[in-house]
């Protein structure tokens, strides 16, 4: 989660931090379809729904945790929860140094780094500004691709929506203003979490792609690695906290069993029905639903500019991950 270059990635959601979803090759062999106990469009709305409200949840989490702690927490109850799935189905860890080399470079670049940014950002800024900031991984990922991915051919609209997307940026954050009201370190380190996902992607794509095991063995075991790095990163720089609140303790847990390893298996099972890029849509839904859940729990102030700016970034985005269809043969 090593392969030569591989095909364009198609870009899992960004809330998602999933090698397996990464090292996936878009369009190399039919997707078999198999369908759900709910119909497809319910998971959907679900999914959308968990990752939306996952800022809310960590905004929650660091009234009582620091940020290495929720994000310790986020992976510890996401990975247990993969776990669980593992023991169930009877299927194993990966094997092999090697894969456990790149899973753990996956699990700093795709969980552990992001995850404690976005809770460091959520000091500071609203969750749904984090979410928006969020939105901003598949501009990130067309920007680095051009420059990682040869077979990844620029076009006009794809430098269009390059070129959209951080105007939203800047309409989200009032560059005309001055950026007065906006915090300039927790808006960098949001902005900084999501550069981390395709970094993520691209190395996994080109370290981990065809790697055998299953999505979720997969997962589970970057998952695994992450909760001993921020394991690690918390007891150096943090101290143990001295008592568990009720609602910042449910909202880590949450965060992690739900948002991380219950919404896993729900995408992974979206995209066997209905294919990656169905599936992957499901990210143009998470700042609308982070920004709506900001201001009817939190109290989060919402100004015109930041709907509007959160459209032109999903617009911007959205233009990035067009492909030219191939030409056909004469």
């Amino acid at each position: 989660m090593s392969a030569p270059a591989a095909p364009r990635p198609t870009l899992p959601t960004p809330s998602t931090g999933s090698a397996a979803a990464a090292a996936a090759a878009p369009g190399s062999a039919a997707v078999t379809r198999r369908r759900g106990v709910l119909d497809w469009r319910v998971r959907f709305a679900i999914l959308s729904v968990v990752w939306g409200f996952s800022f809310l949840l960590i905004k929650v989490g660091t009234e009582a945790y620091a940020p290495f702690q929720v994000a310790l927490g986020r992976v510890l109850f996401g990975a247990l929860a993969l776990m669980a799935v593992l023991l169930v189905r009877r299927e194993p860890l990966p094997r092999g140094l090697r894969t456990w080399g790149h899973l753990t470079v996956a699990a700093l670049l795709l969980n552990t780094a992001p995850f404690s940014l976005f809770a460091y950002a959520e000091l500071s800024i609203p969750s749904s500004l984090a979410g928006i900031c969020n939105a901003t991984s598949p501009l990130w990922g067309m920007a680095l691709s051009l420059v990682a991915l040869s077979e990844d051919r620029p076009t006009r609209r794809r430098f269009a929506g390059l070129g959209l997307g951080f105007l939203g940026v800047l309409t989200v954050l009032g560059a005309w203003q001055g950026f007065s009201g906006v915090d300039a370190k927790g808006t960098a380190f949001a902005l900084l979490a999501s550069l981390c996902y395709p970094i993520g992607w691209i190395y996994v794509r080109r370290t981990l792609a065809g790697t055998p095991g299953s999505p979720v063995a997969l997962t589970g075991g970057q998952l695994t690695v992450s909760t001993l790095q921020l394991a690690l990163v918390s007891a150096l720089f943090t101290s143990a906290p001295t008592s568990f609140p009720l609602w910042p303790t449910v909202s880590v847990i949450a965060l992690g069993a739900l948002g991380t390893g219950m919404a896993l298996q729900m995408q992974y099972g979206l995209v066997t029905e209905v294919g990656p890029t169905t599936a992957q849509m499901v990210t143009y839904f998470i700042p609308v639903i982070a920004t709506t859940a900001g201001v009817l729990v939190l109290g989060e102030q919402l100004h015109w500019n930041t709907p509007v700016g959160a459209a032109i970034v999903l617009a911007g985005a959205a233009l990035t991950q067009t492909r030219t269809a191939p030409r056909k043969p004469a």
